[in-house]
């Protein structure tokens, strides 16, 4: 492994990685590293050995870290790669931008089709791993092609044509690859036009979502002609608590915690919510939150 006084980036040793996830739970990685710029993070991974544990992170915002912790790295890429800037007439945005600012940078370049991004609690890297969406719109409808580099620190420049985006899913080309960035392809249009758009779009996620409590967003994908939270709530099991894991009050799709949960909290309301509405409605749920780490 690189030593550590030719690193540019941050490495840390057992840290714990609830700072990093937005539910504020979970055990600590043997390592997180957070990446002074795109060469560092290059120079990181040449230097790791072929058999280390990779995970890439950004804001943590769909993510379950399990209380045993995470084996190997863990490579933290919001506030690392940051780059959000017009290249001729695609907007680039590195993988640790939030969403939200893409949304917000487009419409004030008068481009529109990304103002559904405003209402992604993450980062591009995360929403392109999973197609995340909203409001009708999903990520991998405005990309044009993508940034990628693999366990040995070689970028790849792959076009979107190389990729199966489907409902909260991608498929990559290539095993052990990660997203460093995407180009956006959007339409001309009125920037005033889409900055109400986002505006609107940011007041009914306030009205509709718990943003005052940690959260990770959805927990499952919507199954076809009908809605995850409809069901979790036909079920009554808004407000049901284990631990200091809950159900919401206001977004029976969402899990909040209190001060003091544990990741095995969640883990155990999320498997209450699908066997619940497995058995009162015959539909197997499809958890949209991403887990890593050992119990």
């Amino acid at each position: 492994m690189i030593a550590q006084s030719k690193l540019q980036g941050t490495l840390l040793l057992n840290e714990s990685l609830a700072r990093y996830n937005s539910w504020r739970v979970g055990g600590k990685a043997d390592r997180v590293y957070i990446p002074a710029g795109l060469q560092d993070l290059q120079a990181f991974l040449q230097d790791l050995d072929g058999n280390e544990p990779v995970n890439f992170i950004g804001l943590g915002s769909n993510l379950l870290v399990r209380d045993g912790g995470v084996r190997g790295t863990v490579i933290v890429m919001h506030n690392a790669l940051n780059t959000l800037e017009m290249q001729g007439d695609l907007i680039y945005a590195d993988a640790g931008v939030t969403s939200a600012k893409v949304a917000k940078f487009s419409a004030k370049q008068s481009k529109c089709g990304a103002e559904f991004l405003a209402g992604i609690p993450g980062t591009v890297g995360g929403a392109l791993a999973m197609n995340a969406g909203c409001h009708g719109g999903e990520t991998w409808d405005v990309v044009n092609k993508v940034l990628t580099i693999d366990t040995h620190g070689k970028l790849h420049e792959r076009s979107r044509d190389e990729f199966i985006a489907t409902y909260r899913h991608v498929e990559m080309p290539a095993k052990n690859e990660w997203f460093i960035g995407a180009w956006f392809e959007l339409a001309s249009g009125s920037a005033v036009e889409a900055e109400l758009t986002i505006k609107n779009l940011l007041a009914k996620r306030l009205a509709t979502q718990p943003l005052n409590l940690p959260n990770a967003g959805s927990t499952f994908r919507n199954p076809k002609g009908d809605y995850a939270a409809r069901l979790i709530e036909a079920c009554g099991l808004k407000g049901h608590q284990i631990g200091g894991a809950q159900v919401s009050e206001k977004h029976a799709n969402f899990i909040v915690t209190s001060p003091g949960a544990t990741a095995e909290d969640v883990d155990r309301t999320i498997t209450l919510m699908r066997d619940t509405v497995k058995e009162k409605f015959g539909i197997e749920l499809q958890q949209e939150v991403r887990v890593i780490g050992e119990k």
